[in-house]
């Protein structure tokens, strides 16, 4: 079992003004050579943006690109014509593709909006660029790893083009769980959104990130309650 530990206070950090991002992996003016990515996942960006502030359009191609708002509203606008407001139990997914340009703006003047950038490497290059947005049962969450996002457009939460399976759970002080691996190929890289929890061993707190492969399972146990991600994807090559 291999394991790379980024603790909250080690990430890369930006702030702006408008915005206030985290980076876990290299990103912008923030490069660290040991952390490019964790097999499929680039970027693992934990952004606040200011009240009526935002990204203007701006292009991306050939990624994959999950949004997940911790709080606020979140206004998406793109070049496919998809405008929507995406807010705390949504997630949101873009497949670049060819390409597209989008903006993500605050909807609200008078409050912050907390969100999760995530982006995955395609298996599939020069796709047809699409949209997809959901709203999650939060009730499915409560001391249970509810899948959110697969590469299987007929499952349980959104979809991207590649074989990566993302899981969300809201758990309890004393709960424990296994997550068995999909593919002995894959890792998991677990992000605690709210709390502490210790997975295989390792001791985590709020925003930290622990990245795991080379196992076929976590066992997992809540310390306190805790807000957990989990992202499991292919380890490149």
């Amino acid at each position: 079992m291999k394991k790379v530990l980024h603790k909250a206070g080690t990430r890369g950090h930006a702030n702006h003004g408008w915005l206030n991002s985290y980076h876990s992996f290299s990103f912008a003016g923030y490069y660290n050579p040991e952390r490019i990515h964790f097999g499929a996942l680039r970027v693992l960006n934990d952004d606040t943006v200011a009240a009526g502030m935002g990204f203007g359009t701006h292009p991306h191609d050939n990624m994959e690109i999950i949004s997940i708002p911790l709080s606020g509203d979140l206004k998406h606008k793109d070049s496919m014509g998809n405008e929507a407001i995406i807010k705390q139990g949504d997630i949101q997914v873009m497949s670049a593709g060819t390409g597209i340009a989008h903006s993500e703006m605050n909807a609200r003047k008078d409050q912050e909006v907390k969100f999760l950038q995530i982006w995955v490497f395609p298996n599939k290059k020069n796709v047809e660029p699409r949209y997809g947005q959901i709203t999650l049962d939060e009730s499915k969450m409560k001391n249970n790893l509810l899948q959110v996002l697969s590469p299987n457009a007929d499952d349980e939460g959104v979809w991207i083009h590649q074989d990566a399976w993302f899981s969300l759970g809201n758990l309890e002080k004393g709960f424990s769980a296994e997550y068995k691996l999909k593919s002995a190929e894959n890792g998991v890289y677990a992000f605690v959104l709210e709390g502490d929890v210790t997975i295989n061993g390792e001791a985590l707190n709020k925003r930290d990130g622990l990245g795991i492969s080379e196992t076929d399972v976590l066992n997992i146990q809540a310390d306190a309650d805790a807000r957990l991600l989990l992202m499991e994807v292919p380890m490149l090559k």
